[in-house]
């Protein structure tokens, strides 16, 4: 594919669409970005200078077109113990090093263990992450004024109706400038933008962390920067995947590793703290028609644009505005048909969608329900697996051999039951084992022939195994005690 083509495909296809899809994007990072600038206990040109670098460069350098990547909760929670020992100079310090062990974790292609998430993982994670997203509105809809719910209610209805009438303009944002209007101009006492914090009024810079270039700096970043790096990235591939499915277009992992690096290394350098692709900013972005590169862009300098340039005019955007952004941004994330599968799917499968679900809204920690749900999906993986290897036995007519025949998966969670098949005390002189239907997968396999073997060959009896495959005939030779002076006698 020429450049020209690949940049009328990423960057053109739809401008109108992306142009006002990142608009309206740029009017959601606002909060989102001083609220996790508040978390992370920084000043709130922080986390909006983050999100606007990270934003545009990633737009470039990413493997996502349409995916938005800006400061987040997910990073920001890591670094408070930093922000409140050291300062917020080593926080620029550990992003600048999040950035490096990504671009590291790219180039090693960690991407490819997202083919472990199952997708009952990936559901849980989403249905967590809209519960969580409509949770973060709780405090804009409490102990407020009643025209605040008139005005999310409002805006709901806006949203949800006026793509009935036209589709020309993302209905998030005429929701969000008809209650600005309306806010303004009746005089309504509500909670605004200017409200979450002060912002700022002069562009970032181009800064080396105030942070002495030692050792000891290193050993206070490094763990920090690592859980930010895998936690990144981490949110951003699960992202990534949504998107993907949203879009029925596929995207470049390895890409979006690098990517993620260089954004986040570059930020550290313009006062920026680390982040990562938000799946409620990138979902806003899909249903108002952002597909490529552009809106991603768009919603990054138009955020700048927004803070620099129109400061006092964002200041006074009423929260219920948003609000009722992301309500819709969470209903629309949450997979409702999951509920309904619940009953149908296999209960392995709904227990791991649920405990992920469970522990990220418990914990509001993304990476521990992913954790959690990938290692139960593994339990049952294997529980499933070790139930398919079958033994059979039969003796021989004349009652001096007995055969017993394997066929399945010998792996470490098989192999209790390859050895229990056996009756070490029966009375016979040998005692033939045909693997001809099994594969042995590793060194517990392994292990499981040798006992069994040497255990028969204590009792007395002559062993022989035939039907090894090549494979499992190589893992065997290299790794197997049982038998080496004779390991060439073994009929594969």
């Amino acid at each position: 594919m020429s450049f020209l083509s690949a940049f009328r495909r990423d960057w053109m296809a739809s401008p109108r669409a992306d142009i006002l899809a990142g608009i309206v994007v740029a009017l959601a990072l606002i909060p989102e970005a001083i609220g996790f600038s508040i978390i992370a206990g920084v000043d709130p040109r922080v986390g909006l200078y983050a999100s606007f670098s990270i934003a545009v460069i990633i737009s470039f350098v990413g493997g996502r077109p349409g995916m938005i990547s800006a400061a987040t909760a997910a990073v920001a929670v890591v670094v408070v113990p930093l922000v409140k020992e050291y300062g917020v100079d080593y926080v620029f310090a550990a992003t600048v090093l999040m950035g490096v062990i990504q671009v590291i974790a790219g180039f090693l292609r960690l991407d490819l263990l997202m083919q472990y998430v199952s997708r009952s993982v990936v559901t849980g994670f989403v249905n967590a992450l809209a519960i969580l997203i409509f949770m973060a509105q709780l405090p804009q809809l409490i102990n407020v004024t009643p025209v605040t719910y008139v005005m999310v209610a409002g805006g709901l209805a806006i949203i949800y109706l006026l793509p009935r009438l036209t589709k020309a303009v993302p209905s998030p944002l005429v929701s969000i400038i008809v209650l600005t209007a309306i806010s303004i101009y009746g005089g309504l006492h509500v909670n605004t933008v200017g409200d979450m914090g002060k912002l700022p009024s002069s562009l970032p810079f181009f800064r080396i962390p105030q942070v002495p270039f030692t050792i000891e700096t290193l050993r206070i970043i490094l763990p920090y920067s690592v859980t930010m790096a895998v936690v990144g990235l981490l949110e951003s591939l699960m992202t990534a995947q949504i998107v993907d499915d949203l879009t029925d277009t596929p995207s470049d992992k390895r890409r979006e590793c690098k990517g993620q690096g260089i954004a986040n290394f570059v930020t550290g350098f313009f006062g920026g703290m680390g982040g990562c692709a938000m799946i409620g900013q990138s979902v806003i972005n899909v249903k108002s028609g952002g597909s490529t590169r552009l809106s991603t862009f768009v919603a990054g300098a138009f955020l700048l644009f927004l803070i620099v340039a129109l400061g006092p005019l964002v200041a006074q955007i009423p929260m219920p505005a948003l609000v009722a952004v992301m309500i819709m941004v969470s209903i629309g994330t949450f997979k409702w048909r999951s509920i309904r599968n619940l009953g149908s799917h296999p209960w392995q499968s709904s227990v791991v969608m649920v405990a992920t679900v469970l522990v990220v809204v418990w914990t509001h920690d993304l990476a521990r329900g992913v954790l959690v749900g990938v290692l139960l999906s593994g339990v049952f993986f294997a529980s499933k697996v070790q139930r398919l290897l079958r033994v059979d036995s039969r003796l021989s007519p004349d009652g001096r051999t007995r055969t017993y025949t394997y066929t399945g998966q010998v792996f470490f969670a098989s192999t209790e039951r390859f050895a229990k098949a056996v009756d070490f005390k029966e009375p016979v002189e040998a005692v033939l084992l045909d693997v001809s239907a099994a594969h042995f997968w590793d060194i517990s396999a392994v292990g499981a022939m040798d006992k069994v073997v040497m255990k028969l060959r204590r009792e007395g009896k002559s062993v022989d195994v035939v039907g090894l495959n090549e494979a499992s005939a190589t893992l065997l030779g290299r790794f197997a005690v049982h038998d080496k002076a004779a390991a060439g006698s073994i009929d594969h």
